[in-house]
């Protein structure tokens, strides 16, 4: 006899097998035949109710299965399905003898990649803004003429017009240019809506970061967008000349009208370097953006610099305004003249600059590896072949250090305790161990405003907000992409430099005279 293997099955065994020996003897026994048949149809009615309830829940149970199959068919098997290659193709299913085809047991699962979202860069979120009519139109027939500022102003925070530079005239230009979005009115087509050039400087927030004062927003938006008026012939040292922007109606002359110098594409480092001064607090460089000039023929992006008529005039040879040798710089790094207003002797043999203003550069041409102003025989480190130093001719010796002339060393007229940083041309791609100390020789004190600024963690934050204003640089450099290794190379540099200061117990003192 063999077990039944279904509990339906069990019950229906159990009850007949106690059923029928009872029936039996109740059907035997001297009771009345009518009370006898009453309890046997009783009996008989309650199991075959029985049997009607387990017919009916089978196929509900069956559906409940068929239901709860595919629910649980995405949890992964512990082997894989030997139907299923591994190249990636599946086999055609399998054919029965009577004509139909065997689907294989092949589950397909859908996985939704999570989308890394980039940090959020502070300022660099566009909103949604309204189309405004123009304030007002030029006529035409009028070529390159800019209508900026005719046009509403874009800030109410930039009305008042700021000094760019002592010279009244070229302040009055500077204002007039950097209040509203520039764009261009071209001989017959008349005037252009308002808005139909978007600036390459872009300020998507209520306000421009802090560390760039309205004059660099001005002096930004005039580089990169001002139409351009002219090309005169400017220093040829580096091939750099001079690009004229045609502000109104003015003659085109550097002076009066506003001028940007333009120089090589090799040298695009020097807007980084800019935003990198004004992040770091020193504001010793000038204004400087990346823009595509419409005269060069390969359209690549060129670094164009404010060009100041209030800097001291500087010789030819060494593009300083200052003649000063390295042993001289560092006699005056002993000395710190003009320190806490003290008035130096005569004897001294100090400058005009004060004493603050070689921590600053030697802080900041570190930082961007710049040799061109302190170690112009590249004495510090490795030079290559594309060094200025091995260009030039055979490598100068370097025994005799106090005899080699500083250059790009220059101040403005009216103002020459502080220093300009110009020909701010730095390398990124100089290795750890490859880095030119020679640049921090003789220096004893750093500024407090930088260094809290490389000891924080927000260097990198900052320099992302500051460099994705200028959209031209931003897009020539890859992207975030791009940019992030920039930066990655800065605070490399800046730990090392914290190290530095560490090590030889530099002070950190605030230079804010």
């Amino acid at each position: 006899m063999t077990c039944p293997d279904k509990r339906g099955q069990l019950i229906n065994w159990f009850l007949c097998s106690l059923c029928v020996p009872r029936a039996r003897k109740l059907w035997s026994s001297r009771r009345p035949r009518t009370r006898r048949a009453l309890l046997l149809g009783t009996a008989c009615a309650l199991y075959l109710g029985f049997l009607v309830s387990q017919v009916g829940r089978a196929p509900i149970q069956q559906g409940q299965v068929a239901e709860k199959g595919p629910r649980h068919s995405h949890i992964p098997a512990q082997e894989p399905f030997p139907e299923i290659p591994l190249d990636g193709t599946l086999a055609p299913p399998e054919s029965q003898d009577n004509g139909t085809t065997l689907q294989p047991n092949v589950v397909y699962i859908t996985l939704r990649s999570r989308r890394s979202k980039p940090a959020n860069i502070r300022g660099t979120v566009r909103p949604k803004r309204r189309k405004k009519p123009a304030a007002g139109s030029a006529g035409p027939g009028r070529d390159g003429a800019l209508a900026g500022p005719l046009l509403g102003r874009q800030e109410a925070a930039w009305e008042a017009p700021a000094v760019v530079v002592p010279a009244d005239a070229l302040a009055g230009e500077l204002a007039k240019a950097g209040d509203g979005p520039w764009r261009s009115l071209r001989g017959p087509r008349g005037a252009q809506p308002a808005g139909a050039r978007e600036s390459n400087i872009r300020i998507y927030s209520e306000s421009a970061p802090a560390w760039l004062s309205r004059a660099d927003i001005r002096s930004m938006r005039l580089l990169a967008d001002a139409e351009v008026a002219g090309l005169q012939p400017g220093s040829p040292h580096g091939g750099a000349r001079q690009l004229l922007l045609l502000l109104g109606r003015s003659v085109p002359r550097c002076g009066p009208s506003p001028c940007g110098l333009l120089k090589q594409p090799l040298d695009m480092s020097e807007v980084f370097a800019f935003h990198l001064d004004r992040i770091l607090g020193l504001n010793r460089t000038l204004p400087t953006v990346s823009r595509r000039p419409e005269f060069i023929r390969d359209g690549r992006p060129c670094p164009i610099i404010l060009w100041d008529p209030s800097l001291a005039p500087a010789s030819n040879d060494t593009h300083s305004s200052v003649k000063l040798t390295w042993g001289t710089y560092q006699h005056l790094l002993r000395q710190k003249c003009w320190l806490n207003g003290r008035t130096p002797k005569p004897e001294w043999g100090c400058l005009e600059v004060h004493h603050h203003e070689w921590s600053k550069m030697a802080l900041f041409d570190f930082l961007l590896q710049i040799y061109n102003r302190l170690d112009t025989n590249c004495c510090g480190f490795k030079p290559r072949k594309e060094d200025v130093c091995i260009q030039n001719g055979p490598r100068p010796n370097c025994a005799e250090q106090n005899s080699a002339i500083l250059m790009h060393i220059t101040h403005r007229k009216h103002d020459p305790r502080h220093l300009v940083f110009i020909d701010n041309k730095g390398f990124f791609d100089r290795s750890e161990d490859n880095l030119n100390f020679k640049l921090l020789e003789g220096i004893k004190e750093f500024p407090e405003s930088a260094v809290s600024v490389l000891k924080s963690q927000h260097l990198r934050q900052k320099l992302l907000q500051s460099l994705f204003l200028d959209k031209v640089y931003w897009e020539s450099q890859g992207g975030r992409q791009g940019i992030e290794k920039l930066i990655d190379v800065i605070e490399q540099r800046a730990n090392i430099l914290l190290t530095y200061i560490n090590a030889h117990g530099a002070k950190v003192v605030p230079m804010n005279e």
